[in-house]
């Protein structure tokens, strides 16, 4: 599993019969991180990231029907490095984080907590959604070092993004220690007369002097001409947009969230067909968008690489190509695509 900008560790289920556990961490490039080495038969994944400073972070999950022992608990805590934060599916249920009933696996995060005077993030915000009974449970818990409580902040995102289980989000009090893209010169955008004018290095900068003090004074007279002459990139990190995104797929998103948010709210039948068909409408939204951009960047593709004498014949082999692959995909889908040109 590859996702751009990020490392990735994982730890899948040793059951190839089971289709349904195992835990995955990802870490931005930006931020220095290691992975800890965990000796657990638990299903546990932990790295020590660089942000402000060294945390761990863990990332647990406990199937709801097996029976895990305190000690493993005990002994998962007592590998990770000082301080730590804990993302865990703990599947127990406890007032202590606003559920309405007590599990025994919510007695034993409760002995969990309180043995190794730990501190909960949670504010019985709800963390997963049961489709069957469309109710709304806190089974997804963040838990942290007493050191850490007083510099983070905890939140589950309003949307569940096509999952059953809601975002936790973790963040910094004050924003400290997030991590910005450094800013890179424009080198084609320079102004090189003014570069060459700004940039003077004279004989009294080195003369005289210790080696890295003419070091510096080279590199500051440099890198001030740099700075007055060359553009820089912004600092800020890039959104990669989607080229098929467009206002359509905007307004289908906006009208999935204001059923999602009606729903939440008023968990009722009619609000929950209302729910699906707006979901479904944005999904088909989307996917024909991408479709269409997808044909479009073919055809434009075709245009610019083939020479022109063979152009119409080829331009019609390869959409005659691409209209029977779509045919071929949507037609388990009782879709059928029509193509011009």
């Amino acid at each position: 599993m590859q996702v751009r900008g990020y490392t990735c560790v994982r730890r899948d289920v040793d059951d190839d019969a089971s289709l349904t556990g195992g835990v995955c961490l990802f870490t931005s490039h930006l931020n220095p991180s290691n992975v800890v080495t965990l000796h657990t038969s638990l299903q546990a994944m932990a790295d020590r990231i660089h942000i402000h400073s060294l945390v761990t972070v863990c990332c647990v999950y406990l199937p709801p029907n097996d029976v895990v022992p305190q000690v493993d608990l005990n002994q998962l805590v007592n590998q990770l490095p000082a301080p730590f934060i804990l993302l865990c599916d703990f599947n127990g249920h406890s007032p202590l984080w606003g559920h309405g009933d007590t599990n025994s696996r919510g007695r034993q995060i409760e002995q969990l907590i309180s043995d190794r005077c730990l501190c909960l993030l949670n504010n019985n915000e709800k963390t997963y959604f049961h489709a069957p009974t469309r109710l709304f449970h806190s089974l997804d818990l963040a838990i942290c070092s007493p050191v850490l409580l007083p510099l983070l902040k905890f939140e589950a995102d309003q949307d569940l993004h096509n999952s059953d289980h809601f975002p936790l989000l973790v963040s910094h009090i004050n924003g400290a220690g997030i991590r910005i893209r450094p800013p890179t010169y424009h080198f084609h955008r320079a102004d090189w007369d003014k570069f060459t004018r700004l940039a003077i290095i004279t004989g009294i900068m080195v003369k005289n002097r210790a080696v890295d003090d003419a070091v510096l004074n080279v590199t500051e007279a440099i890198r001030n001409a740099a700075d007055a002459a060359i553009p820089k990139t912004s600092n800020l990190t890039r959104k990669l947009c989607k080229p098929w995104w467009n206002s359509s797929c905007q307004q289908a998103k906006k009208e999935q969230r204001r059923a999602w948010g009606i729903f939440r709210r008023y968990p009722t039948t009619e609000n929950l067909i209302a729910f699906k068909r707006a979901k479904a409408l944005a999904r088909r939204i989307r996917r024909q968008c991408q479709r269409e951009s997808w044909i479009k960047s073919k055809c434009l593709q075709s245009h610019l690489q083939l020479p022109a004498n063979s152009y119409g014949e080829r331009s019609k082999q390869r959409m005659a190509f691409i209209g029977n692959l779509l045919f071929r995909y949507w037609k388990h889908r009782l879709c059928f695509v029509s193509i011009t040109f």
